[in-house]
């Protein structure tokens, strides 16, 4: 068997611990399935699908599993508001690859503000902390992850387009390119961007009422309503 490197090989249900079909949110298509039979994770897995599917529920509960904050951060932040997320990661077991790194990050687009005042609270012992809440939105994002995704390790992403131009893409994209070529890293990224659904060598999982399929990047109806819309806009606003 062909050593991994990167942290995860596989999430499934728990078998001590299983959850009840009829309760949320195992009544989402793609976490029944998830906890029917289980999720094979490459060393880049991208989540797309439409508001609603279940990508945010299954990224959370990945994170919370791996021993990270709900609310973002790594495996040391304690950064809590108000919690809200679901019971899922309690019922999942992840299957780690032997001798990988047990790092990780989880960058969250709706809790970064909060998130951000958390680390100016707790400053590290060992090095300045960059001014997050000094720079812009999408400034503080890249920032973070060129300062915080540090070796190897599980590096988690919910939605990071939503404070990301198009360069700023763009440049998230090339670092998450580089961490997942050293072979000892691993991305989870759920998205609304086709550009990011680009991810080089990731597998891409279309989540719906069907639950989750492989899809290659051109086969996605995220990239196929982008295209169609940059086509001939007016064939859709005229219905608004």
């Amino acid at each position: 068997m062909e050593l991994k490197q990167y942290p995860l090989r596989a999430v499934s249900e728990h078998e001590l611990n299983r959850l009840d079909r009829g309760a949320w949110p195992a009544t989402l298509a793609p976490v029944r399935q998830l906890l029917d039979d289980g999720l094979d994770l490459a060393p880049a897995t991208v989540l797309v699908g439409e508001n609603g599917s279940g990508k945010s529920t299954i990224i959370e509960a990945l994170a919370l599993a791996y021993g990270l904050s709900a609310e973002g951060g790594s495996t040391g932040a304690r950064h809590s508001t108000r919690a809200s997320e679901s019971a899922l990661a309690e019922h999942l077991q992840l299957i780690r690859n032997a001798g990988a790194a047990r790092r990780g990050y989880f960058l969250r687009a709706e809790t970064m503000h909060g998130f951000y005042s958390y680390l100016e609270a707790n400053p590290s012992m060992y090095r300045p902390d960059l001014a997050f809440h000094e720079m812009s939105h999408g400034e503080s994002f890249l920032q973070l992850v060129g300062d915080r995704f540090k070796g190897p390790g599980l590096w988690i992403l919910d939605e990071p387009e939503s404070a990301l131009s198009f360069s700023g893409c763009l440049a998230l994209l090339g670092m998450l390119k580089d961490k997942v070529a050293t072979g000892r890293s691993q991305v989870v990224l759920s998205t609304h961007s086709p550009l990011l659904a680009a991810l080089p060598g990731a597998q891409i999982l279309e989540l719906g009422p069907w639950g989750y399929r492989r899809r290659e990047w051109d086969e996605l109806d995220l990239v196929i309503n982008w295209q169609q819309f940059l086509t001939a806009p007016q064939r859709y606003l005229r219905h608004l």
